[in-house]
């Protein structure tokens, strides 16, 4: 009896597991983060509603989750041939196609309803083409060229903005210049990834990296630059909400410490250097969107 009641809740714990794996559970966190930012940018301190919040929390991870899930079903041959994607539960056999659908469907009908309706219109608006664009527009993209990434962008700005229109009902210059700010990250953070997983990429003949050319110096400039134009885009949050000079010049050292990373990739052209530059994208999105609130 305690064997069997051993093996359901070890099956249990696996099938959990895979629908974390399905819908990237970790990555959801980032993008539920970058929402809040955006909720609590527009509130402030005295002005949070905790059942709003809750809403936003929860209808973020399963609009999220069912991209992921669906990007994931769409790609799942693909992902048998990539080391970095074979132990998914699709291509590894783990979970049937049915049932990922099922989980990709419910995931984004509750989430959206949960935007639309526990929110505000415009919300449930701004989580419906997030999915749509990541789902039917850069997916498919990814075996185009480097346009994919522009495209990519755009669903993968969405959250602070969605956050703050989820906390006002309204869309203006602020969730704008929010939005912006994270658009212009999606680039040095996708092409460190690509970078990285260059090879893997090929196997399934996604092509991602700013060029042609690959890993090499155009690529490696290209990441440059746009890292560097992240500096003054990254401050306009700050100048349209007030010159606040200790959040200016901590959001400036931060997107100074981070063009040193691309400019180490830019020297070196190594996947350790774009190791490091992705890593460094992880932890300046959150930091700066941290500086945003003080």
């Amino acid at each position: 009896m305690k064997a069997r009641s051993a093996t359901l809740k070890f099956s249990l714990l696996s099938k959990l597991s895979d629908y974390a794996l399905l819908t990237k559970l970790r990555l959801a966190s980032l993008v539920v983060f970058s929402a809040l930012t955006g909720y609590f940018f527009a509130v402030g301190a005295e002005g949070i509603n905790t059942v709003h919040l809750l809403w936003l929390i929860t209808g973020g991870f399963l609009v999220t989750g069912s991209s992921n899930a669906f990007n994931q079903v769409i790609e799942r041959d693909l992902d048998k041939l990539m080391n970095r994607t074979a132990d998914r539960p699709i291509p590894d056999g783990r979970m049937e196609v049915p049932e990922a659908l099922i989980v990709a469907s419910l995931t984004g009908f509750f989430g959206l309803l949960i935007l639309w309706f526990g929110l505000n219109p415009l919300s449930g608006i701004l989580g419906a083409l997030a999915l749509f664009l990541y789902v039917a527009a850069y997916t498919p993209l990814k075996r185009v060229g480097p346009i994919a990434v522009f495209v990519g962008a755009f669903p993968g700005a969405i959250p602070p903005m969605l956050g703050y229109v989820a906390a006002t009902g309204d869309f203006g210059l602020i969730p704008g210049v929010l939005f912006a700010a994270q658009f212009m990250w999606q680039f040095p953070h996708f092409w460190a990834i690509a970078w990285k997983a260059n090879d893997d990429y090929a196997k399934a003949g996604f092509k991602l990296l700013p060029t042609a050319q690959g890993k090499g110096q155009i690529s490696a400039m290209y990441i440059l630059l746009y890292t560097i134009f992240l500096i003054p885009i990254s401050l306009t949050p700050i100048i349209f909400t007030g010159m606040d000079a200790l959040r200016m010049v901590l959001v400036t050292l931060a997107g100074l410490a981070f063009t040193w990373y691309a400019i180490d990739l830019y020297r070196k052209r190594t996947d350790e250097s774009a190791l490091k530059l992705m890593f460094a994208s992880f932890v300046y999105l959150p930091v700066v969107q941290l500086f945003y609130l003080i």
